[in-house]
């Protein structure tokens, strides 16, 4: 073959690749060689191992050599390269445990109450926002985080969080809200200036076609740390809660236990330098405005409680 060594006919030969042209002059002395096949195969594998895909995000390994399009990758197959995200996840649409990779200073998606009892205000809005601890968050719920003053003198705790709370991420919402809002003002309290408010359960719990139901035992325990640090964090002397299943979750009786059976007294808690006080909720007193003059009472006895409680804690918050 015209300017062909024989070797390189019978390699061709074998490889199924005949020559389309002749060379009119063979290469000179000292020119570049053709590169070899194992240095091809090397520069397509420097194609960048991270890719973007969904929401997760990661920074290319390698730069991409400007080509008009994407090398075939013929690098080995291999372990799948982890992917980064970022530590604000949502909660509207959660990212499946498989595909997570934390890094150092993210949070655990199952924070242990250990871990919880040792938060910080950011650390704890982090972890509520991404847990899986319950049934009522597995379900892809959006969490409804604590609002009001970060050192207050009363914490005020609901049950669930109901769909106005999820529409608007915040606790006690709609009516329910500007009715608390109320009675909070008429013994010379806000959540601005010295109440601070959350849900026991921070994602509404649903049935399978969307409504809203009743919290179980297990999901009032799984959220209960949480409560429980929110308390730590304000330093608040004061506990009011709204319904039966905040008071009897943090007095640890069956949720089932009628409020009448705890209502009319103070209790001190066992897990924190402060004083329960059960009333109704507002949204109970919206159907019922007869029993308004109860939850009067309640709000009567909490602010005596305060004033009883510094003198026994040493608080000072009442």
């Amino acid at each position: 073959m015209n300017g062909f060594a024989e070797r390189d006919a019978v390699f061709l030969a074998e490889m199924g690749i005949t020559p389309l042209w002749t060379l009119r002059d063979a290469p000179a002395v000292g020119s570049a060689p053709v590169p070899a096949l194992a240095e091809v195969v090397e520069d397509v594998a420097e194609v960048p191992a991270f890719a973007v895909t969904g929401d997760a995000f990661a920074e290319a390994a390698v730069p991409a050599p400007p080509a008009p399009a994407p090398a075939p990758a013929l690098a080995a197959p291999g372990p799948r390269p982890l992917q980064r995200v970022a530590q604000s996840v949502s909660a509207l649409a959660p990212v499946p445990p498989e595909d997570l990779a934390w890094d150092d200073a993210a949070l655990p998606l199952d924070a242990t109450p250990e871990e919880i009892a040792q938060m910080d205000w950011d650390q704890l809005g982090l972890a509520i926002a991404a847990c899986r601890r319950c049934s009522a968050c597995r379900d892809g719920r959006a969490p409804v985080p604590g609002t009001g003053s970060k050192t207050a003198r009363w914490l005020v705790a609901a049950g669930a969080s109901t769909a106005a709370d999820e529409k608007v991420r915040i606790p006690l919402a709609g009516d329910s809200g500007k009715l608390l809002d109320n009675m909070l003002a008429a013994v010379e309290l806000s959540r601005e200036r010295d109440v601070y408010i959350t849900n026991l359960i921070k994602c509404r719990p649903t049935t399978p076609a969307g409504g809203e139901r009743a919290p179980t035992a297990a999901e009032a325990a799984a959220c209960r740390p949480y409560l429980e640090r929110e308390l730590a964090l304000t330093g608040a002397g004061t506990v009011l809660t709204l319904g039966q299943i905040a008071a009897n979750t943090l007095l640890g009786r069956p949720l089932a236990e009628p409020l009448a059976s705890v209502r009319g007294k103070a209790y001190p808690l066992q897990s924190a330098p402060a004083t329960l006080v059960a009333t109704l909720h507002p949204g109970e007193l919206l159907r019922r405005g007869a029993d308004k003059a109860l939850a009067w009472a309640d709000l009567c006895r909490a602010r005596a409680a305060g004033g009883s409680a510094a003198g026994t804690h040493g608080a000072g918050r009442g």
